[in-house]
C-alpha cells in the first residue's frame, strides 16, 4: 500500500514508480482526449474548434489545481520519508482543508470569467456559445477535480502509484461510456462532453477517498484536525501555491498565444487542438518521470539522503531522455494518421497543419524531459522560487511567439511556441539544481561530521 523510496536501487524504484504513473497520466488525459475525439467525429469541426478554444482557459484553472495539490502533498511525502507518522496525519488534514477552500474559490472565479475570457481571446463568433457552455460546465466541476487530484497525490506521496492507476482506468472507461450516452443517446451535444468528464472525475475521486479510508491508516485524521493552525497551513501553502501559480503562469502564455491562433481561422484552431491532444498524450511519460522524481526526492530529502537524489536524477535522465527521443520520432512519422483519428477523411488541410505541429514539438522532446526532471526534483526539495521563475520564462517565450512569430510566419510560428518555452524554462532549472545539489551535499556532510 505504501512504498519507502529511501532504500533500494534508485533506478529500479523510479522506474517501478513511474510505470503506473505513466499509465495513470495517460488515462487522465484520455478524459480530455475522449471529449476531443467524440466531439470532433460526431459534432463536427466547429464543435472541435470550440473545445480547442477552451483548452488554454481550462489549463489556466485546472493546471492551478494540479500544481497546487501536487505541492501540498510534497509536504506529506517529506514527513513520510522522515518517518514522522503523526506529522503525516496532520499534513493529510491540511491538504484536505486547503483543497476544499481553494476549490470553492477557483470555481467561483472560473465560472465568472469563462465567457469574458473567451471574448477577450477573440474566439470565433460561430463557436463562442459552444465554447462558453463547455468551459462553464468544466469549471463547475472543479471541486470534483480537486477531490480526485488531492486524494491520488496523497496516495502517491506514500510511494503508491499503482492504486491511482486502477481508479483512473475505471474512470476513463466510465467517461467514454458517459460521453457516448450523453452525446449520442441523450443528444446533449457539447454539454454532454462536459458533464461526462466532470462526473467521471467525481466518481474517481470518491473511490480514492474510500480507498484511503479503508486501506491507508497512515493518512487517517479526525474531523477536528481539519481546523489547521496558521503555521501548518503556511508550511503547505508555501509549496502548493507557487506550484499552482506556476502552472497558471504557463497557461497565461498559452492564452496569449491563443489570440493570434484564433485569428488564423477555424482550420488552424481545429488542427492545433487535435495535435495538442496527441502531444499531451506523448509527453505524459516524460511528465510521469518528473512526478516520480518529486515523490522520490521528497522522501529522500526528508530522510537526509542527498546522495540518493543525485543518483536518482542521473538515472532518470537516462530513462526519460531515451523515451523522449523514441516518442518524438514516432509522432513525426505517424503524425498524419494520428490527426485523421480526430477529423476523419476530407480534412487534408487540418491534417497537414496538425502534422506540422507534431514535427516541430516532437523534435524537442528531449529538452522537455530534462525540464520535467529538474523542475519536479527542485519541488521535491521544497523549492518554489526558481520553478516559478521558470514558469515566468515559459510565459515570456510563448508571449514572444504569440505576439511576433505568428504575425511573421503564420501557423508555424505558433508551433514553435512550446519548444521556445521549454528552452527558456529548462536553463534556469538546470543551473539551480546543480547549485542546490552541491549546497545540500555540503550541508548534510557537515551535519554527519558533527553527529559523529
Amino acid at each position: 500500500m505504501v512504498k519507502d523510496l529511501t532504500t533500494g536501487s534508485p533506478a529500479k524504484l523510479i522506474l517501478m514508480f513511474t510505470l503506473p504513473l505513466i499509465l495513470g497520466n495517460v488515462f487522465q488525459q484520455l478524459y480530455l482526449l475522449s471529449d476531443t475525439l467524440l466531439v470532433g467525429r460526431f459534432l463536427g469541426v466547429s464543435a472541435l474548434a470550440a473545445v480547442g478554444c477552451s483548452g488554454c482557459l481550462m489549463f489556466l484553472m485546472l493546471g492551478f489545481v494540479f500544481g497546487f495539490t501536487t505541492g501540498l502533498t510534497i509536504c506529506t511525502g517529506q514527513r513520510f520519508g522522515a518517518k514522522d507518522m503523526e506529522g503525516m496525519k496532520h499534513s493529510a488534514a491540511a491538504c484536505t482543508t486547503l483543497s476544499i477552500v481553494i476549490a470553492l474559490i477557483t470555481t467561483v472565479i472560473g465560472v465568472a470569467i469563462a465567457r469574458p475570457m473567451l471574448e477577450l481571446l477573440q474566439t470565433p463568433p460561430e463557436v463562442l456559445e459552444m465554447a462558453t457552455t463547455f468551459l462553464s460546465i468544466i469549471f463547475l466541476g472543479i471541486f470534483a477535480t480537486m477531490i480526485n487530484n488531492t486524494s491520488t497525490n496523497l496516495i502517491r506521496a506514500l510511494g503508491n502509484s499503482k492504486t491511482p492507476l486502477y481508479f483512473l482506468m475505471m474512470g476513463c472507461v466510465l467517461n467514454i461510456i458517459l460521453e457516448v450516452l450523453f452525446i449520442g443517446g441523450f443528444d446533449w451535444g457539447i454539454k454532454g462532453a462536459g458533464f461526462a468528464t466532470v462526473l467521471a472525475q467525481f466518481i474517481n475521486g470518491c473511490c480514492c477517498v474510500y480507498y484511503i479510508k479503508k486501506k491507508i491508516p497512515e493518512l487517517h485524521f479526525k474531523w477536528s484536525d481539519l481546523k489547521i493552525s496558521r503555521s501548518l497551513a503556511w508550511q503547505h501553502l508555501r509549496v502548493g501555491l507557487p506550484m499552482g501559480f506556476q502552472s497558471s503562469i504557463i497557461a497565461i502564455g498559452a492564452i496569449i498565444l491563443q489570440v493570434p491562433l484564433n485569428n488564423l481561422g477555424e482550420v488552424a484552431v481545429a488542427a492545433y487542438a487535435a495535435a495538442q491532444k496527441i502531444d499531451m498524450i506523448a509527453v505524459m511519460p516524460l511528465m510521469s518521470f518528473g512526478m516520480a522524481m518529486a515523490a522520490y526526492t521528497a522522501q529522500n530529502y526528508g530522510a537526509g539522503r542527498i546522495d540518493r537524489i543525485k543518483s536518482g536524477v542521473n538515472k532518470c535522465i537516462l530513462m526519460s531522455g531515451s523515451f523522449s527521443i523514441f516518442i518524438g520520432i514516432f509522432n513525426i512519422i505517424m503524425g498524419p494518421e494520428l490527426i485523421r483519428i480526430f477529423v476523419g477523411e476530407g480534412q487534408q488541410q487540418v491534417v497537414e497543419y496538425g502534422h506540422l505541429y507534431l514535427i516541430v514539438n516532437g523534435s524537442c522532446y528531449l529538452i522537455l524531459s530534462l525540464l520535467f526532471i529538474y523542475r519536479f526534483t527542485l519541488q521535491g526539495l521544497g523549492q518554489s522560487i526558481v520553478p516559478t521563475f521558470a514558469g515566468v520564462m515559459e510565459l515570456v517565450m510563448r508571449a514572444v511567439a504569440g505576439l511576433f512569430l505568428v504575425d511573421m510566419f503564420g501557423y508555424i510560428g505558433a508551433c514553435w511556441a512550446n519548444p521556445m518555452a521549454w528552452i527558456g524554462s529548462c536553463l534556469p532549472l538546470m543551473i539551480t539544481f546543480y547549485i542546490t545539489r552541491k549546497s545540500l551535499l555540503k550541508k548534510f556532510t557537515a551535519n554527519d561530521v558533527l553527529k559523529a
